[in-house]
């Protein structure tokens, strides 16, 4: 959990600093595109007034780049005069390009075939249109992202090393509180599960003495088995959720023979309270992970459906191949979940509505069932309609090796 809140702000502190890099750097690059383009205009518009073609000398302030006019006469005469950057006596190629920039609707613009910018002057007598080159103007853009694409690199890296060391100083007091509340779990788990078992235990020898008060002793039993429950469920998902519980090593299970077992566990189960339980399980799927655990995950999807379906109902119960992942469905009918209540399915001690209250449990046994899904590498999810209610568990079944043995 820590470390997904590290990454996770890190991520974010990353977006940030993008997003404000792109836009510092864009800025730039949109501005020194338009003050080129600007001098190109400046230049061609001198170039087209004064009859200055060369780049100014040395000593002289500003640039300008070299231009080349042509004079285009309503006779069809052409007149080339220009800067002698430019070699102006291939007739054929100053044709097509002056062609090609009237063929335009606009007076100014760019030539990209040619490399060439233009701008178009209406006299009485003739058309003026100078041109310039724009390879230095896009010679220089191009060098202006480079520059700012290898900025942007380094400044992304070195945020992103002071971000996650940052970021372990920010998720520091909540891995503090999430590592006592994980104490706190265990040891009251554990100071709770001895007394509760000695009354437990002294309970089942007074139930055998006077009659009279064998009903206040039954209500002993039946609480203090309720109570021993939750305990155990504490225990559980606080070993499962804690980082620094060692747990038992991943190991090939036959998932496929674990869930027909866990049917057949829960078929009387289910008709004595009136269901029946269809299964559909498909063979030879194997999977890394730990028997119990996915035992108990199988358990608690199928008590779940088996207590809120309602009699002379058909609970099903299909396992199959999807991918690369063994796919495990419970399915029951019954009144639906709303959709803003299927969110909190999975958070300690929720309960979905009131009316599910009556039965018995404490609201962990979900939790457990997606912990387990985690820490196997899979996902659970549920929907519910007007027809029914589903409970999926998805799990990766990957090549690995464990043993000598590998597997898909």
């Amino acid at each position: 959990m820590i470390r997904k809140l590290r990454w996770k702000v890190t991520g974010v502190s990353m977006l940030l600093a993008a997003a404000i890099l792109l836009t510092i750097f864009a800025g730039a690059f949109f501005t020194a595109r338009s003050t080129l383009r600007r001098g190109s205009e400046q230049a061609m518009e001198q170039a087209l007034e004064v009859g200055l073609f060369d780049a100014l000398r040395p000593g002289q302030d500003g640039f300008a780049p070299p231009c080349f006019v042509a004079e285009v006469y309503p006779s069809g005469t052409v007149r080339i005069s220009g800067s002698q950057y430019y070699q102006l006596d291939d007739g054929e190629a100053l044709r097509n390009i002056i062609q090609d920039c009237l063929s335009r609707s606009e007076d100014s613009g760019l030539l990209s075939k040619y490399h060439l910018r233009y701008l178009r002057q209406p006299n009485p007598i003739s058309l003026r249109i100078a041109f310039t080159d724009s390879s230095l103007e896009q010679s220089a853009l191009r060098s202006l992202a480079g520059t700012s694409l290898l900025l942007a690199l380094a400044a992304l890296s070195v945020l992103f090393l002071c971000s996650y060391f940052l970021s372990a100083l920010v998720t520091r007091p909540v891995e503090r509180s999430w590592q006592a509340q994980q104490r706190f779990l265990s040891d009251a788990s554990h100071e709770l599960k001895t007394p509760l078992t000695v009354i437990l235990s002294s309970a089942e020898l007074l139930h055998t003495s006077e009659e009279e008060n064998r009903g206040y002793v039954d209500n002993i039993l039946s609480e203090s088995r309720r109570m021993r429950a939750l305990v155990e469920n504490m225990l559980t998902l606080s070993r499962l959720e804690n980082p620094h519980q060692q747990q038992p090593p991943l190991t090939p299970v036959d998932f496929s023979d674990l869930v027909t077992e866990a049917a057949l566990r829960f078929e009387p189960v289910a008709y004595e309270a009136g269901q029946q339980l269809i299964y559909d399980v498909a063979e030879n799927l194997t999977l890394p992970g730990r028997r119990e655990q996915l035992a108990q995950l199988c358990g608690i999807l199928l008590d779940n459906a088996i207590k809120y379906a309602p009699p002379h109902s058909t609970i099903r119960l299909t396992l199959r191949r999807w991918d690369r992942s063994a796919c495990l469905e419970v399915e029951n009918p019954g009144e639906p979940i709303s959709p803003e209540k299927l969110p909190h399915l999975f958070d300690r001690f929720y309960r979905a509505d009131d009316s599910r209250s009556d039965h018995s449990g404490f609201g962990l046994g979900l939790a457990i069932a997606r912990t387990i899904a985690h820490e196997h590498g899979g996902d659970i999810r549920c929907r519910s309609d007007q027809r029914s209610t589903c409970f999926t568990v998805t799990l990766p079944l990957k090549r690995r090796n464990i043993g000598k043995e590998k597997f898909l």
